[in-house]
């Protein structure tokens, strides 16, 4: 009896080992679209008046833990009963982030000159104010649901030879880290330039500890902006371009000798900029065609 119950205790610390080592290599496989995730949302967060940044930022945070509660069943359901729909999903979303990352490439190679606006400032009521609020927040949640769409995706491909508990235990584990790490970081990137200030503010003298490290989280926030996005423009490229080469094996073989991020960064980028090309002609054609009827 007292030896089973032990076999039972080892047993398990055995599954929570194999959980903990699978849920790491799956957070790794993630990092690269949670880079990205970072920027967009750092983004999305930002541009309210202060005191509203944070319960924007927590109802954004509320509305991400319902799209993977939405997200997560169906992807277990898809690997249940049809494990090849998760990998037709898993490429498609890698030429969707290849596109995404080469389109942010091709924008900062041949920027668009867009026209001037002019700006006129309107006095809005508080109703107004909160009705724009919740037109942002319901834009972030949207883009929030693709972006969690492609970060369980990514992780279920890591864990899809696995038995289903322990696909619906790491894929659950890294969403939750997906969500607390993203959010968390956000919240800290948003409230750098009020902490920032109140530092400054500190002190009435012209060089004080304060007054430098205040006046160095305001510089360096949109520097960090700035960082996110090239850094997760990069990530897009090589998150894609893995993908395509381990679900694509004569790719994986062509490219075998290469280093696997060259090789990830040359797949994204071909796959990314291709993808871009048929985009662009689509579009051309499309909207000639509608001119001319």
């Amino acid at each position: 009896m007292g030896s089973g119950f032990f076999t039972l205790l080892d047993d398990i610390a055995a599954l929570m080992d194999d959980v903990a080592a699978m849920s790491k290599i799956a957070t790794k496989k993630t990092a690269g679209i949670l880079g990205d995730d970072l920027a967009v949302n750092a983004e999305k967060a930002s541009g309210f008046v202060s005191s509203r940044e944070i319960p924007v930022l927590w109802a954004i945070t509320k509305g991400s833990f319902l799209n993977k509660l939405i997200i997560l069943p169906i992807a277990f359901l898809l690997s249940a009963f049809a494990p090849w729909a998760v990998t037709m999903i898993l490429l498609l979303g890698a030429i969707y982030l290849a596109y995404e990352g080469a389109e942010k490439i091709y924008e900062y190679l041949f920027p668009q000159v867009k026209p001037a606006i002019k700006i006129k400032l309107e006095k809005r009521s508080e109703t107004e104010i909160l009705a724009l609020e919740k037109v942002k927040i319901k834009s972030a949640i949207v883009t929030d649901f693709i972006l969690s769409v492609e970060i369980v995706i990514i992780a279920l491909g890591t864990v899809l030879e696995e038995t289903i508990f322990n696909q619906i235990v790491v894929v659950s584990i890294v969403a939750v880290i997906a969500t607390i790490g993203v959010y968390g970081i956000v919240a800290l990137i948003v409230r750098m330039d009020d902490l920032g200030m109140r530092l400054i503010q500190l002190s009435d003298k012209k060089k004080s500890i304060s007054k430098m490290t205040g006046t160095l989280l305001v510089q360096t926030l949109p520097i960090i902006i700035k960082s996110l996005s090239v850094i997760g423009t990069i990530a897009l490229i090589l998150v894609a371009g893995g993908i395509c080469i381990h679900n694509i094996h004569f790719i994986e073989e062509l490219l075998g000798s290469l280093p696997s991020i060259i090789a990830e960064f040359i797949v994204g980028l071909l796959v990314g900029f291709t993808s871009l090309t048929f985009f662009k002609l689509f579009k051309y054609v499309f909207l000639r065609k509608k001119s001319t009827l």
